[in-house]
């Protein structure tokens, strides 16, 4: 038995269940297309999962530069986009006419048949992401803008013009000195040019 402040709550089993069924739940983001792209005319744009594993990975490197903890961002961002399983990805123009539920929200019912140190556990990382302000809050915001940012540069590489736009705005949000320095190296870059680095 898992107990709760002294109360029963769930068999085992039943956490067990309610973790894998979490598990699965975020198997659904390896599917979830980032609907945003669709405007920009992408037609098989990426997924919500490969947006938030470079992201991860931006998270971890920007916070090497900027003295932040690398793996707390890495989690932050990791964690960011988790609740689209339920609600998808809205892209901004369709936040105009909508209204979502919070992540936080979202986040609370998605853990809700998991153990309590695991249902804890992310609602705190979310809570963390929507509303921190520290360093590594701060950078895991900038990851994020950053990797699409990036995406848009490799969306226009393959032709798809209209991501410039998504190129200009998520650079004009950035506010850590180390992803402004990366963005403005990526200004000109392939997204092959690491290839020709190493193969001369």
């Amino acid at each position: 038995m898992i107990r709760l402040k002294g109360t029963i709550c769930m068999t085992d089993d039943q956490a067990d269940k309610g973790t894998v069924g979490y598990l699965f739940e975020m198997g659904a983001l390896k599917r979830g297309k980032r609907s945003g792209w669709w405007i920009a005319g992408v037609k098989d744009p990426e997924t919500i999962a490969e947006h938030s594993f470079r992201t991860a990975i931006i998270g971890a490197v920007l916070a090497m530069m900027e003295g932040a903890d690398p793996a707390k961002v890495a989690l932050l961002c990791t964690f960011h986009d988790t609740q689209e399983t339920r609600v998808g990805d809205i892209p901004w123009i369709g936040r105009r006419y909508l209204e979502a539920a919070s992540n936080e929200r979202v986040t609370a019912d998605q853990v809700s048949k998991t153990p309590p140190a695991v249902a804890e556990g992310i609602k705190a990382v979310v809570h963390e992401y929507e509303n921190g302000d520290s360093l590594e809050v701060l950078v895991a915001h900038d990851a994020d803008k950053l990797e699409c940012m990036l995406q848009g540069m490799e969306y226009l590489e393959q032709g798809y013009r209209n991501a410039q736009e998504w190129v200009d705005t998520t650079r004009a949000k950035l506010k850590t000195p180390s992803a402004l320095a990366l963005a403005e190296a990526a200004q000109g870059m392939s997204s092959m040019e690491w290839k020709h680095t190493y193969l001369g």
